[in-house]
């Protein structure tokens, strides 16, 4: 049995259907199964609450051999602290307590990295991920550049103003990943029962790529002039705060983007082994076109 934790999620929900394929069985935790399709309802056991919750991890884990793990964003959060490793610890110690055989968890790329006690988010996951190892169970941290699916959230802006905004240098070049492509590495790791022991496993996408290369493929694939602008990190703060997030989430995005604009994600050398397939320009084909051509039907069809 396979628990799944935020199968709602972009990479959730794609892991889901890859296990559901294999016809492995899975227990999933949502806070809403109405948000889950008729088929997960239907095929895979339902564990109604959150993952954060004691009582929750307990009966999700109960009979279980492997658990996916994945802390769910919380904007009104006191802390990135609380966000990652307090919300983590009902399940650290349920996994002690039911035997659990195995965890995948997502983090973040960064560890060993000076920047990484100073990157926000970053910090909080590897901490997370800390507490985990701590109970001694086999774990394999899928550790993370940032998604190219995040660019998505800016569909609406692209397509109005033919812009994308970010505090990182335009020309620097990073690791950016696909989340179907993080789901694809999870289930491989879920759906093999012969593994031990701890280990760190980036996840990198196929190349390093700077958001002004990102602005010339997508102006390619939107058939639309698209640029990429650099904002300051306190008007990016700022935006978060605004958004409704407390200010120590807001201050730990910024802190995240400062470290990724002072080379955090480029800690971790690219192999053929950590490179994952699809490229910006097949997912922009993919997910990105049909977000942007969904903004341009709400408008002509509110």
């Amino acid at each position: 049995m396979i628990v799944v934790t935020a199968p709602t999620g972009l990479i959730g929900r794609q892991l889901v259907q890859i296990l559901l394929r294999a016809d492995a069985p899975i227990r999933v935790i949502a806070r809403d199964p109405s948000h889950l399709p008729d088929e997960v309802r239907s095929r895979a056991e339902v564990i109604n609450g959150s993952h954060g919750d004691a009582g929750v991890v307990s009966r999700a884990f109960d009979g279980a051999d492997a658990v996916f793990w994945l802390v769910p964003p919380d904007p009104k959060a006191v802390s990135v602290m609380a966000a990652y490793v307090d919300f983590t610890r009902p399940a650290a110690a349920a996994l002690d307590e039911h035997g659990i055989k195995r965890v995948v968890s997502i983090t973040a790329l960064g560890r060993g990295s000076p920047l990484a006690g100073r990157a926000g988010y970053v910090a909080g996951s590897l901490a997370m991920d800390d507490l985990i190892a701590d109970t001694g169970v086999a774990l394999r941290s899928l550790a993370m550049p940032s998604f190219m699916d995040n660019i998505a959230r800016q569909a609406g802006t692209i397509q109005e103003h033919g812009k994308f905004f970010l505090p990182i240098a335009g020309d620097l070049k990073l690791p950016s990943v696909a989340t179907r492509d993080i789901a694809a590495v999870a289930a491989r790791w879920l759906l093999d029962d012969s593994w031990t022991g701890q280990s760190e496993v980036p996840v990198l996408g196929p190349e390093d790529i700077s958001f002004n290369d990102m602005a010339e493929i997508l102006s390619d694939v939107l058939g639309k002039p698209v640029i990429y602008e650099q904002i300051r990190l306190d008007a990016y703060n700022a935006r978060f705060v605004q958004f409704g997030m407390t200010a120590a989430m807001a201050r730990g995005m910024a802190d995240m983007a400062w470290a990724k604009d002072q080379g955090l994600d480029l800690t971790v050398p690219r192999t053929a082994e950590n490179s994952t397939p699809t490229s910006f320009r097949q997912w922009c084909e993919d997910t990105l076109k049909p977000a942007v051509l969904g903004q341009v039907n709400q408008r002509i069809h509110p």
